[in-house]
């Protein structure tokens, strides 16, 4: 993929370009993991979590084309919550990941919350990097995701 600055922009989590971001989100997840990964167990019918107002979705774009995605939901009054944060392999590597967090981090405090949260599981060395190096500071469990082995917060000035 020819390298473009990525562009993001919040859409419906229903629109097609979501829906194929997070196809194959789920489909990678279930290859790197060890365990595999099951869309039931994981509780993917908490999408509507993510339609406004009380959350939202956001996709990045390289020259039109849908490469990454990633949500935000209320979690708790004031902390939000990172959910489907995902770059297609071949868009790695040109700061997509980085766009995606920064536009995420935007959006939770334009809803005025004073921190997010995010969990990850430990075969994404990527991830667990992207956020170590976003200000991301480890915190003791704070939800029953069971492909989850780090959990992360960060206070938003």
């Amino acid at each position: 993929m020819p390298s473009s600055k990525p562009e993001v922009a919040p859409v419906s989590v229903h629109d097609p370009a979501a829906q194929a971001c997070l196809d194959r989100y789920f489909t990678e997840l279930a290859s790197r993991f060890p365990e595999g990964f099951d869309r039931q167990v994981d509780g993917v019918a908490a999408l509507e979590d993510y339609v406004p107002p009380a959350g939202a979705f956001l996709i990045a774009r390289i020259s039109g084309e849908p490469v990454g995605c990633g949500a935000l939901r209320s979690l708790a009054p004031g902390v939000g919550e990172i959910k489907r944060m995902w770059v297609a392999p071949e868009a790695r590597g040109q700061g997509v990941g980085r766009r995606l967090l920064e536009a995420l981090e935007r959006e939770a405090r334009r809803r005025k919350l004073g921190s997010v949260r995010l969990d990850t599981h430990s075969s994404l060395a990527q991830a667990l990097r992207l956020y170590r190096s976003a200000g991301y500071r480890e915190i003791p469990r704070f939800n029953d995701n069971p492909y989850a082995h780090h959990w992360f917060e960060k206070a938003l000035d």
